[in-house]
C-alpha cells in the first residue's frame, strides 16, 4: 500500500491544475540515477501501463489513481509521499521504509 498525506494530495489537486492535468492519474516510481542509485518518480500520466498496479488514493474530496509499476512494489511498499514547505524549497517528501542509504541531498535513494 502506498500513503498520500492531506498536504500532498492538496498539492497534487492544485498542481493538476496548474499543469493542465485534471483526471490524469499520478506515476510514483524510480529510475536509474542519482549518486546512491535510484531517483523517484513522480509525475502526472493518462494511462496505466500494461505492468501497472493501481491504487485509488484519497478522501471524499478528492481521490487519484496512483499508477506503479509491478517490478517497483517491494522498493516501494508503505512508502508516505508527503508535502514539504520551507521558505526556501517546496515539494514532495518520500518517507520509504525500504531505503538505507538515502543521498545528502536527498534526491536519490539507494536500498542496499
Amino acid at each position: 500500500m502506498i500513503n498520500i498525506t492531506k498536504a500532498a494530495l492538496n498539492n497534487i489537486k492544485r498542481l493538476q491544475g496548474e499543469y493542465g492535468q485534471p483526471g490524469n492519474g499520478l506515476r510514483f516510481g524510480l529510475s536509474g540515477g542519482g549518486c546512491s542509485g535510484y531517483k523517484y518518480i513522480i509525475e502526472f500520466e493518462s494511462d496505466k501501463q500494461p505492468n501497472d498496479i493501481i491504487y485509488n488514493i484519497g478522501n471524499e474530496d478528492y481521490k487519484i489513481d496512483v499508477y506503479i509499476n509491478h517490478d517497483h512494489i517491494s522498493k516501494l511498499k508503505n512508502s508516505t509521499i508527503d508535502w514539504d514547505e520551507t521558505p526556501w524549497i517546496s515539494g514532495f517528501k518520500i518517507e520509504n521504509p525500504q531505503a538505507k542509504q538515502p543521498c545528502g541531498c536527498g534526491e536519490s535513494v539507494n536500498f542496499v
